[in-house]
């Protein structure tokens, strides 16, 4: 029978896919630095993990909730859809497979590689045998499948060894030993460079080890990914409740979601996946098995760790941020911008003007409020800090503060608490929308008069992506968009969306309109034979 044949260009999540795949061919590319080629490596699997958590997630639950509601833009029903995305993620993974193992294979003549037992001198495995011995097996837990031991929970992400065992007497048990996230995963390889080994790696050589009383007939190791795409319904809130409390309680629900796939390592057999399926309740279609570790974060520590001047040379020349010209760092920043509008380009332009714009508001005498929306943040944000340092100088702060951000939503509500702990008011945007705007307003008195200095951009508040990603940051003591950022936040806390202003253009009631009116313009001047021009 011929197989299904669909316009792969037009459905969303086969198009990701095709830009992951782009992800793992700079992974590929001879020309790309040695070690940039491993960071990329690492993004393509971060990249596809999470598109299996929320993507994948998102169309299983289509999947039960509403199986024959079929894709706008493709036909494809939802499962239709997780068909196709396991088919060509199957081809990524063995594409993955080969760039790792000829990237791998480069390293090894630079002792930079990750190496197997095979490629070690007997004196160096006697070594990791002792490590494994007298560092990592006091601190496994070894389980042992049956009816007194029931099969336990996998966490999200997180490695096991699995195994089939035969007893003593004969029957044939599966084991699981969890692999300790609290444990240093690279473990260098003596008598070399910076050769490594993974401790789960480690384990799985030496399982029999772990359960002496019983050969080991098969293993492997395992990683679930779970569904991710939680639902968020402002009915559920308790009227007591605050949606910060509401928010920790589905984040506890995240870790039990359904599984959506199961990944092995190497070794696989049909008892092993049939059993795992039938206990994770997903079909075989959903394991994929991989030939290199099933989780690439380690590959960052190890370029980091290596000394810089073994890496230097095989990694892009590091980019330091410029500073405007537009300012000058050594002289306050808010009559500067009061008195010329400053455009920065990140990461060609260094956040840390905009830093220093806080810090200084946060201290000036002259400024009374700092009203700022927030998405993503760095782990130890300057952001953060300066909010608290304003609102400890009696300043008003207000942040909007977005906790449903993607994977971020912990980070959030700690520094939402943080804030909350230091006197600001913090509020949570809308019911059915995410706030994605970023703004920042600073109000202070000049000679008798409230005056504004306002930051719009695009991007986050984060001063670690600013580095990596391309955003651009507006600041601007224009007092028509300072009057507008004002309304803007006034609507913020009265749960306005309607707001009018006359130069911001805000989603969801006012930019498509305002956007097509600019554009339906254009073409009427173009038509007239007058100059026009769009850029976007």
């Amino acid at each position: 029978m011929e197989e299904k044949r669909y316009p792969f260009t037009q459905n969303r999540e086969i198009s990701w896919l095709r830009f992951n795949q782009r992800v793992l061919e700079e992974a590929s590319d001879p020309r790309v630095p040695l070690l940039e080629r491993l960071k990329f490596l690492a993004i393509f699997t971060s990249n596809l993990d999470e598109f299996f958590m929320v993507r994948c997630g998102s169309l299983y639950d289509q999947m039960l909730f509403g199986p024959d509601q079929a894709d706008a833009k493709s036909g494809m029903t939802p499962k239709e859809q997780l068909q196709a995305i396991y088919r060509e993620a199957r081809k990524l993974y063995a594409m993955r497979d080969a760039v790792y193992r000829d990237v791998n294979k480069t390293l090894q003549a630079l002792y930079l590689a990750n190496v197997s037992r095979k490629n070690m001198s007997r004196k160096q495995q006697k070594s990791l045998q002792q490590e494994f011995e007298h560092k990592i097996l006091p601190l496994l837990s070894p389980q042992i499948i049956d009816a007194h031991h029931p099969f336990p929970h996998l966490i999200n992400k997180e490695q096991y060894i699995f195994c089939e065992l035969q007893l003593n007497n004969g029957k044939k048990r599966f084991g699981i030993i969890p692999v300790p996230s609290f444990l240093d995963r690279v473990i260098p390889v003596p008598d070399t460079r910076d050769d490594y080994m993974l401790v789960e790696q480690l384990i799985l050589q030496h399982v029999d080890k772990v359960f002496p009383k019983s050969r080991v007939v098969f293993k492997t190791i395992i990683r679930v990914t779970r569904n991710a795409d939680i639902n968020l319904n402002d009915k559920d809130i308790d009227e007591d409740e605050d949606y910060r409390q509401y928010m920790k309680k589905i984040l506890k629900k995240r870790s039990r979601l359904s599984a959506i796939r199961l990944e092995m390592y190497k070794y696989t057999n049909p008892e092993a996946v049939s059993y795992l399926c039938s206990h994770l309740h997903i079909e075989p279609e959903q394991v994929f098995v991989s030939r290199v570790p099933l989780e690439l974060k380690h590959l960052f520590q190890v370029v980091g760790s290596a000394p810089s001047s073994r890496t230097a040379p095989l990694l892009y020349q590091p980019f330091t941020p410029e500073t405007t010209t537009q300012l000058d760092p050594e002289k306050p920043l808010i009559p500067q911008i009061a008195d010329h509008d400053v455009l920065l380009f990140y990461p060609y332009q260094d956040i840390d003007l905009f830093l220093k714009l806080l810090k200084e508001a946060s201290w000036d005498k002259n400024v009374v409020s700092i009203k700022i929306t927030i998405y993503r943040l760095a782990d130890n944000s300057k952001v953060v800090d300066y909010l608290v340092q304003a609102a400890e100088n009696g300043k008003e702060v207000l942040a909007l503060m977005e906790l449903r951000a993607r994977f971020d939503e912990s980070n959030n509500i700690r520094m939402a608490e943080r804030l909350e702990n230091a006197g600001c008011t913090v509020i949570y945007g809308f019911e059915n929308y995410k706030v994605h705007s970023k703004i920042c307003l600073i109000t202070y008195q000049s000679h008798g008069q409230i005056r504004t200095i306002t930051q719009i951009g695009t991007g986050n508040y984060n001063e670690k992506t600013s580095r990596q990603y391309t955003d651009l940051s507006l600041m601007t003591g224009d007092p028509v968009i300072g009057q507008d950022a004002i309304a803007f936040f006034q609507n913020m806390q009265i749960s306005n969306l309607s707001g009018s202003y006359k130069k911001l253009l805000t989603s969801p009631r006012q930019l498509k309109h305002a956007v097509m009116g600019k554009i339906d313009r254009q073409i009427e001047l173009a038509k007239a034979g007058k100059p026009s021009r769009i850029m976007l």
